[in-house]
């Protein structure tokens, strides 16, 4: 008998370490299933299931057996409809009483993206070979995220795999569904914004050098108008180095922001300046609480322990400051307290949303409150978005409108003076 180590979780989600005796992988994965815990990793004594990243009932290969795949980046990467489309196939074929071996075959006989092809392909031969769908997917963490897998294992705890895909799918369009509606109300901002850049770009580079030609002609050394000289000015500028220098600073400016925005503190600063933005605060506020009260939610349902499903909410919430509070959260129902007090004292939960947890903890229905609340928020997030897209559209217009404007009459107010010149020379 071999010895090998593992790293398990329990029914609340407490990690646990250990040694189990088994003649081989799947029959120490087995042993330490009969204890109540899901392994997530195993690796044979003098190897560090930690640090060999061997999961729980993935074979392993010798140097001579090792597939040569190529980098995930180079093999495309998986759109989150693509997965979407593939969970709801899923759920279908599962529920219409087909293995789940051979849904995976027939998915995959019908799935282009090549990532995805990859990723199935390679799930149906851990499936055959013994180990579970939640195992399977936990193989490959850059297509099936924490809360996916997540939800898969307490589907297979529960006997109700379908149940819990169709759920998944259910989650996936509703947060493709947000995602449209926020990028579709971006479209005609950005094409103002490009067209009026291009308006400027031309004015400036074209335009304005020739009027410049023509008020040194006839105004013979008169002063501009202020209004004049500055638009000159930034014709200059614009035809020079000037322009590139202001975009050097511009990138530069971005780049350090990006990088410090990677860092622990820069990260909670931005995610905190993002929440109090005056009008897109609001809209960034509701739909991660949306997104939250509806991952929480789902996962419960499903029958993922409530510590458990806290972590994974903490860590696919998408804001620092939202993580913390989940944080404050997950810690004081560790010591047996409620959720609505840590929630409270965060100041990041609305009054209603921190009343109905308290009612479902009440009445024992938190996971469709939840739910409510989700559906709640994504409604005011639609309305949020359609009442933002009816105020910029005007805004843009406006702003066209300006600087058109300005130009126009920083040309004209010469002119005007040249008119007058004229006038009095023929008079």
């Amino acid at each position: 008998m071999q010895k090998f180590s593992y790293i398990a979780v329990d029914a609340v989600g407490k990690e646990s370490r250990g040694v189990v005796e088994a003649n081989n992988q799947a029959q120490a994965i087995s042993k330490i299933r009969g204890q109540g815990l899901f392994p997530t990793s195993i690796g044979s004594t003098g190897e560090s299931a930690a640090t060999t990243g061997v999961r729980a009932g993935t074979p392993k290969k010798s140097a001579l057996n090792m597939e040569i795949k190529l980098p995930a980046f180079l093999r495309g990467r998986v759109k989150a409809k693509d997965l979407m489309v593939v969970t709801r196939q899923l759920a279908t074929l599962v529920d219409a009483g087909l293995p789940l071996l051979r849904g995976l075959r027939v998915l995959l006989r019908q799935t282009k993206n090549p990532a995805l092809r990859s990723a199935l392909e390679s799930m149906g031969q851990s499936v055959e070979s013994g180990s579970t769908f939640s195992e399977a997917l936990a193989q490959h963490p850059r297509v099936f995220d924490n809360l996916y897998v997540n939800m898969v294992r307490a589907g297979e705890a529960g006997g109700v795999i379908e149940v819990v895909l169709a759920r998944l799918a259910e989650f996936m369009e509703k947060a493709e569904k947000i995602k449209n509606k926020v990028k579709g109300a971006m479209i005609y901002p950005l094409v103002v914004l490009f067209a009026a850049t291009g308006i400027l770009a031309f004015l400036l580079t074209t335009i304005i050098p020739k009027f410049e030609e023509i008020f040194k002609d006839l105004l013979e050394g008169k002063k501009l108008p202020a209004i004049t000289q500055f638009v000159m000015a930034a014709s200059k500028t614009v035809r020079g180095n000037g322009a590139i220098v202001v975009v050097g600073v511009i990138v530069g400016l971005v780049v350090a922001i990006n990088i410090w925005k990677k860092t622990k503190s820069g990260r909670y600063v931005t995610d905190t300046l993002k929440l109090r933005l005056p009008v897109f605060g609001t809209l960034v506020r509701r739909s991660a609480i949306a997104r939250l009260t509806r991952t929480l939610g789902t996962l419960l349902s499903s029958g993922v322990p409530v510590l458990q499903a806290l972590t994974i909410v903490r860590d696919t919430s998408g804001n620092a400051v939202i993580a913390k509070a989940i944080q404050h959260v997950h810690d004081s129902v560790k010591e047996g307290e409620s959720m609505t007090a840590p929630m409270e004292a965060s100041k990041v939960f609305p009054p209603m949303v921190i009343s109905m947890v308290e009612v479902g903890e009440e009445t024992g229905a938190l996971p469709d409150m939840l739910i409510r609340i989700a559906d709640t928020f994504d409604d005011e997030v639609d309305n949020a978005v359609s009442g933002l897209t009816s105020i910029i559209e005007p805004i843009m217009i406006i702003f066209l409108a300006v600087v058109v404007g300005t130009i126009v009459i920083a040309m004209f107010l010469p002119l005007v003076s040249i008119i007058e010149t004229l006038s009095k020379a023929s008079g």
